[in-house]
């Protein structure tokens, strides 16, 4: 296996337990803990953010450990980003497509998964 393919099998299997964290997460905030749905979808992102920062530092994006400011306020950065993305499709998909809020945040995980990578890489690597 090359090893950009190898990274990037790393890159999803860190972030599928990421997602079933923000994923696991949401749903308990939300049915359980009472919260509204997009306050739940903000705090488990968050979370999982925090998470998968250092699971990309330790298993995904090997040789960045000497991480320079810049390269975190990028990765950090990229992940508000993120967040507003999520946030945005999550509102658009459940209020405005009437969409339930748990399989609104499938649609939303993928499409910010390709985000980060493009953008996590760069941050974490400079590439």
């Amino acid at each position: 296996m090359s090893p950009r393919l190898y990274e990037i099998a790393r890159f999803v299997f860190v972030g599928g337990a990421c997602f079933l964290l923000d994923y696991g997460l949401l749903y308990v905030l939300t049915e359980y803990g009472g919260l509204h749905y997009l306050l739940s979808a903000g705090i488990s992102f968050t979370v999982s953010v925090f998470v998968n920062y250092w699971l990309c530092l330790v298993c995904v994006f090997r040789g960045a450990n000497a991480q320079t400011r810049r390269a975190k306020m990028l990765f950090f950065g990229s992940s508000i980003a993120g967040l507003g993305l999520n946030q945005l499709l999550m509102w658009l998909l459940v209020d405005c497509a009437h969409i339930y809020y748990m399989i609104a945040k499938l649609i939303a995980a993928g499409i910010v998964m390709v985000w980060n990578y493009i953008l996590k890489r760069r941050a974490v690597l400079g590439k």
